[in-house]
């Protein structure tokens, strides 16, 4: 009973005041990140044998950023969270830009999305997990 009462408390002291729930939850949003990531983007990096066209380039180079983010954000969960906030930024951009739209028209399918619905639908996760109060502590009225 006293372990699930901590994962749920606010640990003051490790954390700057963010539940350990919040913490396994970025770690795991992270560990999530870095592996589809790390997989499909370097690979496709590595096995890349042509002249790279710049735009496609610089996508891939983005996102393998974002999964060596990832990697040092399961050890630096706090210091990472501008990663998660970014994702959740960029997917829910897409979301509405993108998807909303096509739900709209009655369009809204995996192919009309060139397979990104799944993983754009997911932004839900960092959602959860990113510990919103912090966040405003820290970025938005840090300073004041």
């Amino acid at each position: 009973m006293n372990r699930i009462k901590y994962v749920f408390s606010p640990e003051s002291e490790k954390y700057d005041g963010i539940r350990p729930i919040n913490i396994y939850a970025m770690r795991f949003i992270y560990g999530l990140m870095a592996s589809f990531l790390a997989f499909d983007v370097w690979s496709y990096i590595i096995g890349y044998d042509q002249v790279w066209d710049p735009d496609e380039a610089m996508n891939w180079s983005v996102w393998g950023a974002f999964s060596l983010f990832a990697v040092l954000g399961i050890f630096k969960t706090v210091r990472m969270i501008p990663v998660l906030l970014l994702e959740i930024v960029y997917k829910s951009i897409w979301l509405i830009l993108v998807a909303l739209p096509l739900y709209q028209n009655g369009e809204l399918s995996d192919a009309a999305t060139d397979g990104m619905l799944f993983p754009f639908a997911l932004v839900i996760l960092p959602i959860l997990a990113v510990p919103w109060g912090y966040v405003f502590r820290t970025y938005f009225l840090a300073g004041r």
